[in-house]
């Protein structure tokens, strides 16, 4: 759920815990109008993220804010993402010169 860019970065936006309106989020995230309902809707039926609407003038404006168990599950995706790093599991080193088959400056 949380490894789509789109949802990873809504869930990003709301980590610090105040409510963010529709057009913030649009602001802070950079997707278009359609994608954000689709991903924010997505977020909201599995319980990561809470949409309230509310009148505002003559305007309804929606809201969104990270619900606990949203809150839970970034941290835990975060935390693997960082053991990952921990790991150093995949990382790129430049080949020394002595290892290398060809003359190329290709890392590996």
């Amino acid at each position: 759920m949380i490894t789509s860019p789109a949802r990873l970065a809504i869930l990003s936006t709301l980590v610090p815990g105040e409510r963010v309106s529709f057009s913030a989020m649009k602001r802070a995230t950079g997707l278009a109008d359609g994608n954000l309902h689709v991903q924010t809707s997505k977020l909201a039926e599995a319980g990561y993220v809470e949409i309230r609407k509310r009148r505002l003038a003559r305007r309804l404006v929606t809201e969104f804010r990270l619900t606990e168990l949203g809150f839970e599950r970034f941290r835990f995706h975060v935390r693997r993402l960082q053991a990952i790093l921990d790991s150093e599991a995949g990382v790129i080193r430049p080949v020394l010169a002595s290892e290398r088959l060809d003359d190329s400056e290709v890392w590996s």
